[in-house]
């Protein structure tokens, strides 16, 4: 790819990203065009211009509240997201009679349940109480959250960036599209999901380990972890070393990343020397990047083999050698402390 010079700044940057359609994330400077808009364009669908819905279009397309763009992603996220969150509300109430003070003073430990086990996966089972809620709040949130997301890549995009965050945002989508439907579609049973409320979301992570042996046991479930503490090590270590070499002017990298003795080249001479390497002010972004991308997807892999194919993970775990076989304990006897027999 050519190099050209870009007579706004000092930097070199490069052509255009052939593969995204918008200026390449190397290059710095005004590249024409409505900022917000790839090439100039108007909103997001190029739908500004029809003569009879130009003006609904404009304004779902082009709205702003504050500093906050909407567009037709925008609205229909908050539209749904607020939906839900109403029915998860309304749920709450109706299972302490619409009383608030209990709402109030029970409010983190209600939660609006899915159908029970005989409704399979008629999800509205016997009306809204026994699951009608729980179903219309989950199609609301699953919208919102992906419209939220496709209102992510599509700023991004309109901004000249590559879209890394909603990569990210993707990656939890896809722990959440498989708790809450595709496994209970492939066990065929919605009770499987977990119920909406605090208390209700934190009792099914705990019973889902309980009811298939030991999910310690999982190793998906062992990578997670894994990809939570090595993003939070990754990211607790970064943050330490530029507080720490802040002083010598590390948090200003542009300007100092090449003088010597300066806050980013103290930084990476003391990681050479604690562990032999160093990251830069790049790498060690894409590498908390990936350890926080890979929690959601192996965890998606985990919790969808979990009762679908894999019944009983200790069991799983003796077959595939990764532990010993548990044998028995052996019989003990213990004394009647009032016979002494």
């Amino acid at each position: 790819m050519a190099i050209k010079a870009n007579p706004t700044t000092r930097f070199k940057v490069e052509d255009q990203d052939p593969y995204f359609d918008y200026p390449a994330d190397t290059e710095i400077g005004y590249h024409g065009g409505r900022l917000g808009f790839a090439n100039g364009g108007s909103s997001s669908f190029d739908v500004a211009e029809t003569p009879i819905l130009g003006p609904v279009f404009r304004f779902f397309g082009n709205t702003q509240l504050g500093p906050i763009h909407m567009g037709v992603m925008g609205w229909i996220a908050f539209i749904c997201g607020g939906a839900a969150i109403f029915f998860w509300l309304f749920g709450m109430a109706m299972l302490v009679s619409y009383d608030p003070i209990k709402f109030a003073k029970n409010f983190f430990v209600l939660h609006v349940d899915p159908a029970p086990a005989h409704y399979m996966l008629w999800g509205f089972g016997g009306g809204l109480e026994e699951g009608g809620l729980w179903m219309i709040t989950t199609i609301l949130l699953t919208t919102g959250l992906y419209a939220w997301w496709f209102r992510i890549w599509s700023r991004a995009r309109a901004n000249g960036l590559k879209p890394y965050l909603a990569y990210g945002f993707a990656s939890a989508l896809f722990l959440y599209t498989a708790i809450y439907w595709v496994r209970p579609m492939l066990i065929g049973n919605w009770s499987e999901a977990p119920p909406h409320g605090f208390k209700g979301v934190l009792e099914w992570t705990n019973n889902i380990s309980f009811r298939y042996g030991n999910f310690y046991y999982n190793p998906f479930h062992m990578q997670v972890i894994f990809c939570a503490l090595g993003s939070t090590l990754l990211l607790s270590a970064h943050g330490a070393t530029i507080w720490a070499t802040a002083k010598y002017g590390s948090h200003e990298e542009l300007e100092e990343i090449h003088e010597p003795g300066t806050g980013t080249e103290r930084a990476q001479m003391f990681w050479r020397w604690t562990i032999g390497f160093n990251a830069n002010a790049y790498s060690i972004h894409v590498w908390a990047f990936g350890f926080a991308f890979l929690f959601g997807v192996v965890g998606c892999i985990g919790i969808t083999l979990t009762g679908t194919f894999i019944p009983d993970w200790p069991q799983w775990a003796q077959d595939a050698s990764i532990i010993p076989p548990q044998n028995p304990p052996p019989n003990v006897y213990v004394p009647n402390p009032i016979t002494n027999m």
